[in-house]
């Protein structure tokens, strides 16, 4: 029994360990892009069920600092304006540890236009993005982090899926084309 729950706590402390903070890594190729208008939605976001409640001004203010914060690093030579809708979202009430504990999610749609232009460069690409496995979470999120802390988190990885995104289609900014995968068939 001693040795099973020594292994249990080394498996948490070793996924605690490895589980860093929000790292925020170095910018990726995205050619000419800078960051213009960075617009928010959240009037009207769907809540799931069970979720703790939140200001729909709380997830405006939380996704528009970490959109700022991922993607007005880069210094192209050509504005893009960025739109994005919360569409709905779960925050994770406290729960049993390892019975019941509920993952916190957050579902957007981003839009990009071309600022010169003045239009769409594509028709709305929805995103779901969750809070992400640490030692924090590995009970529950709703147990070991407050509403707002758990907004900031999934507006860091909802930031950072729409910087991949944005990555995946190098070409509306001045790239070539990623390759397209061709599979090669063996006989």
């Amino acid at each position: 029994m001693v040795a099973r729950l020594t292994a249990i706590s080394l498996a948490f402390g070793l996924l605690s360990a490895c589980a860093g903070q929000d790292v925020v890594e170095g910018p990726v190729a995205l050619g000419n892009f800078k960051l213009g208008h960075n617009i928010v939605v959240a009037d009207n976001p769907q809540k799931v069920p069970i979720s703790r409640n939140a200001d729909p001004q709380d997830w405006d203010d939380s996704l528009t600092a970490a959109l700022d914060e991922r993607l007005g690093r880069y210094d192209g030579d050509k504005f893009y304006n960025l739109g994005v809708s919360v569409d709905a979202y779960a925050l994770a009430p406290p729960g049993i540890p390892l019975v019941l504990s509920p993952k916190s999610a957050l579902v957007v749609t981003a839009t990009l236009w071309d600022d010169a232009l003045g239009k769409k460069i594509n028709e709305g690409e929805q995103f779901t993005v969750f809070e992400g496995i640490d030692g924090d979470t590995m009970i529950g999120s709703g147990l070991t982090r407050t509403a707002e802390e758990q907004m900031e988190k999934l507006s860091f990885n909802a930031a950072k899926r729409i910087e991949r995104w944005l990555s995946e289609n190098p070409e509306w900014f001045g790239l070539p084309p990623k390759p397209k995968n061709t599979a090669v068939s063996s006989k």
